[in-house]
């Protein structure tokens, strides 16, 4: 009997052991398989929403990125940007129109801070022949400044304004020449007996002649003419201002500057800013004015004509002739337009 039962415990044994076995191989499977699964999940993510980075420290976590801009010329902070505060992680399409108005107004101004952008200050002839050099241009280039804006906004960073300056396209071995050519004219009349009228125009006219348009230079009637002011001589006379004809130091400027429109609109130069009157004027035909008033409307436009030209006035009585001229060199490329 006692074989019997020794004999049984022994069979009972070998079964639990095989079972034990049996367990431990099928639990191995399903970490297998488990692992395969993970392998092959994919994140879930949000176009919209940038990623964390995964290195980001817990202080980091704890404490909001921030990001400065700064002038690449004074290494100057002139403003400092927290992404979260503005939307950054929980509406990155309302963060980045946000980013856009901000590089505008660092670009272009506000009506309480003066942009980057600055208008060159082209060159002039003076009447002995010297040339009185003007300022080179400024743009900062928004897209550019956005997209920096962007990338730094993630982990945080310094980002520097990209401001590029602009030197006035001309060679000075050509100067000489450049008188040669006519190659557009444009001529307004007006009534001798408005002094103080003809006295404004004669002083704009007088401003803007023999200045050096180069190449892809881009020209501001108010930036070269200046503010008008009684100590620069200017007089005061009828202008027009929403369609009414009131007295201001400087009246009678606009038909100056609708004189030069109506000339250099001859040659291949690109409008950027040009203004019409409240109401019609006698001296150039309906649409063809450019008012200006200086810190507001102004007359702007780019040479795209591929050549440098001079700007040459003519006042005599009862009438403004603004020229255009250029070398012989480069009169073929004028006669295109």
């Amino acid at each position: 009997m006692i074989k019997k039962w020794v004999l049984r415990l022994i069979v009972i044994s070998i079964c639990v052991l095989a079972g034990c076995q049996e367990k431990s191989s099928n639990s191995s499977g399903l970490d297998n398989k488990v692992s395969e699964v993970d392998e092959t999940i994919e994140p879930v993510s949000n176009q919209n929403v940038p990623e964390v980075d995964e290195t980001m420290n817990d202080a980091q976590l704890n404490h909001p990125v921030v990001v400065k801009i700064t002038d690449p010329r004074t290494l100057e902070i002139v403003h400092t940007i927290t992404p979260q505060e503005l939307g950054y992680d929980a509406n990155y399409d309302l963060y980045k129109s946000k980013i856009k108005e901000l590089a505008k107004q660092l670009a272009r101004g506000t009506d309480a801070s003066k942009g980057y952008d600055q208008t060159m200050v082209l060159d002039k002839i003076e009447d002995n022949g010297q040339i009185l050099k003007g300022n080179p241009g400024m743009i900062l280039k928004e897209s550019e400044l956005v997209e920096k804006i962007l990338v730094a906004s993630k982990n945080g960073d310094d980002v520097q304004l990209p401001l590029y300056a602009m030197e006035s396209n001309y060679k000075v071995e050509d100067i000489p020449s450049l008188d040669d050519v006519i190659v557009a004219s444009f001529t307004t009349y007006f009534n001798t007996s408005e002094i103080g009228r003809s006295k404004n125009v004669e002083l704009s006219a007088i401003t803007l002649n023999n200045i050096l348009v180069g190449d892809g230079d881009y020209f501001s009637f108010n930036t070269m003419v200046g503010e008008r002011t009684e100590a620069k001589g200017y007089q005061p006379a009828l202008e027009i201002i929403n369609k009414q004809f009131v007295m201001g130091i400087g009246g009678g400027i606009c038909q100056t500057s609708s004189t030069l429109f109506n000339a250099v609109d001859q040659v291949g130069i690109r409008i950027t800013e040009r203004h019409h009157h409240s109401l019609n004027v006698g001296y150039v035909p309906t649409g063809r004015d450019a008012t200006v008033s200086y810190g507001t409307l102004d007359f702007k436009f780019q040479n795209t004509s591929g050549a440098p030209f001079l700007i040459k006035t003519f006042y005599r009585q009862g009438e403004l002739t603004i020229e255009i001229r250029t070398a012989e060199q480069y009169k073929d490329i004028f006669t295109k337009f």
